[in-house]
């Protein structure tokens, strides 16, 4: 989920990449598991599939933003600690109730991991697509999902620490300050449309792994 800007910027990379990525966003929203998630009709077992799957992406954003902390393009995301990975494996221990070794990665996780790694490469700006898909759609609509999965299927707080950003006291600021750097990033790249036709990929990678979520989910898959 992310906030609807104004047509009146076309310079802004984080404009460009919400209608460039329109039509996927929507369709990612009715895919799936992420499609369970938004209706209140997941199962417990549906969203320690997908957030096990999730791990390896932000595992693999994490090293990439980690690498590029001095590339200019990529200098100004760097002071914004939106790390997930911590929050995301406590959640899994808590609600595996230990170790979560034995929750499987699916290809399509898999490939979403490698593909994260492989915009690591070069310039890095790639990465600024995946930055906006993962981190601005957490800033964005996490806060709305926490409390879904409160609801249905009922998990604890202790379960959702993946949604909280404790070193934030303000959420709506941050939000507002990481939209910015992710534009000032923006005006750094070489090839901006790049940074385009990443997202619209990056939209893609996901609607492939919500729907293996799904499917892995089903009576026949465990024939």
């Amino acid at each position: 989920m992310t906030d609807q800007p104004s047509e009146a910027a076309p310079e802004s990379v984080v404009n460009a990449l919400y209608f460039g990525t329109k039509t996927l966003h929507v369709e990612a929203e009715r895919s799936g598991v992420i499609s369970d998630l938004l209706r209140g009709e997941a199962s417990r077992d549906g969203y320690i599939l997908l957030h096990r799957n999730l791990l390896t992406a932000y595992q693999a954003l994490e090293r990439g933003l980690e690498h590029h902390r001095a590339t200019p393009s990529l200098k100004a995301l760097a002071q914004y600690r939106l790390e997930r990975s911590a929050a995301l494996e406590a959640d899994l221990v808590a609600l595996c109730g230990g170790s979560f070794a034995g929750i499987p990665i699916l290809p399509e996780g898999e490939r979403y991991a490698q593909r994260i790694d492989a915009c690591a490469d070069g310039d890095g700006a790639r990465l600024i697509a995946h930055a906006y898909t993962r981190y601005l759609g957490d800033l964005n609509g996490g806060q709305i999902l926490k409390r879904l999965l409160m609801k249905k299927p009922g998990l604890r707080a202790a379960e959702l620490s993946f949604y909280d950003f404790p070193d934030a006291p303000d959420l709506t600021a941050l939000k507002t300050d990481y939209r910015n750097a992710l534009d000032q990033a923006g005006t750094l790249v070489a090839d901006p449309q790049a940074v385009i036709d990443e997202g619209r990929l990056a939209f893609q990678l996901n609607i492939e792994l919500s729907w293996a979520v799904q499917n892995a989910l089903l009576p026949e898959a465990a024939k």
